[in-house]
């Protein structure tokens, strides 16, 4: 990959891969580090680097770098200490996207990694076991989870409007 090549890869992947680790960590100053950190892993491979795979790169880097981050600071969540009494809710809200974003949070950090990856990135499943090395029964069922579990917390449409 050629100096030109990083800086446009730089330029088109920017806003996607913050705005995924944004909403995994929910912190701005760490999203923005992480992505700092992704950038720097990718310029120091950048000699072995293919500019078709660049963005693939980002990606799985990112993920790991928030993961490593996430589990140095012990706040990763299990899935078996989610309370799900506590996804559900009561109001009626006007802003269904502010709905969703509760719900997101909602989510195991795993859950929610996949759910955005394939619905607001658009990656395959494939793409997505490569970036969070899991297999591609294991994605889907993932989001097949995150799914139900947004499901019940966002209810019917109906309460939502």
């Amino acid at each position: 990959m050629t100096v030109n090549e990083f800086n446009t890869c730089v330029d088109l992947h920017a806003d996607n891969l913050y705005r995924f680790i944004l909403k995994n960590v929910r912190d701005k100053d760490k999203a923005k580090d992480i992505v700092q950190d992704t950038y720097e892993k990718l310029w120091l491979k950048v000699s072995e680097m293919e500019s078709t795979n660049a963005k693939s790169y980002m990606f799985t880097t990112a993920y790991r770098t928030m993961i490593d981050q996430m589990r140095r600071e012990k706040k990763q969540g299990d899935m078996d200490e989610a309370d799900f009494t506590s996804l559900s809710h009561s109001k009626q809200y006007s802003d269904l996207k502010q709905v969703l974003n509760d719900a997101l949070e909602k989510l195991p950090e795993a859950q929610r990694s996949v759910i955005m990856l394939r619905d607001y990135e658009g990656y395959s499943y494939e793409e997505i076991g490569e970036i969070m090395q899991l297999n591609e029964s294991q994605v889907k069922v993932y989001i097949f989870r995150a799914r139900k579990t947004l499901k019940e917390y966002i209810g019917a449409l109906e309460n939502v409007l």
